[in-house]
């Protein structure tokens, strides 16, 4: 696993007995990137984790560099980056583990976000690309349903995912040009879907996140709010491939930052940067799976539910509300998969990776 701190001791004292303990029965290693630490982090560490491998940058790189130089270090065929403001729950690695031997062609599977206790909770782990309004973020973390567990997300977090590593080094790693924070793992999930390598949400591997714990430092939130802004739109111009989806997002992108634009400084810098950004270019080879279905399958119209059945086929129900299936259908079932009705395209892109998934035509 990979940890990037800065300055952030006192959060890994706090933090790595639990890791520790996790990874005990495990085959694995701790990597942690000091990022450019002032707090004595690194001798700190040699002296009280000398198991742990630490890879020291004298000056603060930004997320992805940071990541990337853990990555680097990682020996192990599946790489968990986890940000040091989060604390794990009991068992998350091995619930992390356990899709990689389901899902196939599995990417990455990601954790399921809690904050602490009175803290809004701005996370929840299941990502995914819509809006209600047209002033909305295009991305947001829907609240799961109860029993909800294994549904298609678009990305995981990179504060608490766990990733293939193969995968991740084909792609490249976390992409760097996402300074100093923000969009990168959006934008990894994106590329490795156009590969047809889904990410998953896991409901049973739980993190608390204490929000900002780095970034708040060292970024006042109009600051972090302009590189939301600025790096969305780098997400959309290098990593969207289709033209024409990448004229409507980025239409729709113009658009919204046009709304805000008023009693907003972060969408007028992002306004202004956009040409540059546009002119930057995209991706240079074609997806290998198709985005339109892969956003349809990771806009919240679809959601899977474990069943209680010990054999038999998965079923795709089609409804016109999502919710928790009833106790009658779960106990029919090994899975059931919920799609909201009128959804084409989110019906077809979940019967086929249901199909994947349990081998059924």
């Amino acid at each position: 696993m990979v940890i990037p701190s800065r300055n952030g001791r006192h959060l890994l004292a706090a933090q790595l007995p639990a890791i520790a303990a996790e990874l005990e029965p495990l085959a694995a290693e701790i990597v942690i990137v000091d990022n450019g630490s002032e707090d004595g982090t690194a001798e700190w560490l040699r002296g009280a984790w000398p198991q742990a491998l630490v890879e020291l940058s004298p000056e603060p790189l930004s997320f992805a560099r940071a990541v990337n130089r853990g990555i680097a270090r990682a020996r192990f065929c599946h790489i968990c980056l986890l940000n040091n403001d989060m604390a794990i729950a009991p068992g998350f690695f091995r619930e992390l583990e356990r899709p990689f031997a389901r899902v196939p062609d599995l990417f990455c599977a990601t954790a399921q976000i809690r904050f602490p206790e009175g803290v809004r909770r701005q996370e929840t782990g299941k990502a995914v690309m819509a809006q209600t309004s047209p002033e909305d973020f295009p991305i947001r973390c829907d609240e799961p349903f109860p029993g909800e567990d294994g549904s298609y997300v678009l990305y995981g977090s990179g504060g608490c995912s766990l990733y293939d590593a193969a995968r991740l080094r084909a792609l490249g790693a976390v992409d760097e040009a996402y300074a100093p924070a923000y969009v990168e793992d959006l934008d990894l999930g994106y590329r490795a879907w156009q590969r047809g390598w889904p990410t998953v949400y896991v409901a049973g591997a739980v993190v608390e996140h204490r929000h900002r714990a780095t970034t708040s430092r060292y970024f006042t939130e109009p600051q972090l709010e302009q590189i939301l802004e600025t790096n969305h739109l780098r997400f959309l111009a290098r990593a969207v491939a289709d033209p024409r989806l990448f004229r409507r997002l980025w239409s729709q992108a113009l658009d919204r930052l046009r709304l805000l634009a008023g009693r907003s400084p972060a969408a007028r810098h992002a306004l202004r940067k956009a040409a540059g950004i546009a002119l930057g270019g995209g991706p240079a080879d074609p997806p290998e799976y198709s985005e339109e279905l892969f956003l349809a399958l990771t806009n919240g119209d679809v959601a899977v539910f474990p069943g209680q059945a010990r054999a038999g086929e998965p079923a795709v129900l089609q409804a016109g509300q999502l919710d928790t299936p009833p106790p009658e259908v779960l106990a029919k079932y090994v899975e059931v998969v919920l799609v909201r009705a009128a959804s084409d395209l989110a019906l077809r892109a979940a019967q086929e990776w249901t199909g994947r998934k349990w081998k059924v035509g």
